[in-house]
């Protein structure tokens, strides 16, 4: 049995979701997300409650019903909060600023790096040194802040690059 997959996922005030075959679509006050399950699985909609459950008893239906039932549970959380990752960025020199939907950022190169921001992902830059990426999808926001930090990976041994903010960065000691 899982114990995931047999909690229903609460729907809170102002989220609504509609299933149509396989595809559930959740819809909130961030916007509308779906999520289209496998065979293995059942979703049903209840007062409320988004609840799921396994096909039979196979590996695979169980393994599905779990990972399901995360699946629904993180549209209902992107649709009513949305989530969010926090970079900092250390270095002499280091600045970022938002310029539209461009993200302009001095990292030490000969020349500035123009970041696109994809849509579904806003991105904020309230001081020069940090960089907040919000949005509806747990999956592009972090694909988003991953492709940022990736510019400039944190060295060991003076921290200088693009770190997540709660990032644990193993230092090195230098040469004598």
């Amino acid at each position: 049995m899982s114990r995931i997959g047999k909690r229903p996922v609460e729907l809170p005030s102002g989220v609504s979701a509609a299933i149509s075959g396989q595809t559930i679509e959740v819809k909130g006050p961030k916007g509308a997300r779906s999520f289209t399950a496998t065979d293995d699985v059942t979703l049903a909609v209840e007062e409320n409650a988004v609840s799921v459950t396994p096909r039979g008893t196979s590996k695979r239906a169980r393994q599905q019903w779990g990972m399901s039932r995360t699946m629904v549970a993180n549209l209902v959380a992107g649709v009513t909060d949305g989530f969010k990752k926090e970079l900092e960025i250390n270095g002499v020199g280091y600045r970022a600023q938002m310029q539209g939907n461009t993200l302009k950022l001095s990292l030490g190169y000969s020349h500035e790096v123009n970041f696109d921001v994809p849509e579904g992902v806003t991105v904020t830059c309230p001081k020069q040194t940090e960089i907040i990426v919000e949005g509806a999808d747990q999956q592009l926001v972090g694909q988003v802040a991953a492709n940022i930090r990736e510019w400039r990976k944190p060295e060991p041994y003076k921290g200088k690059g693009i770190k997540y903010k709660d990032e644990y960065i193993f230092r090195k000691e230098g040469k004598r």
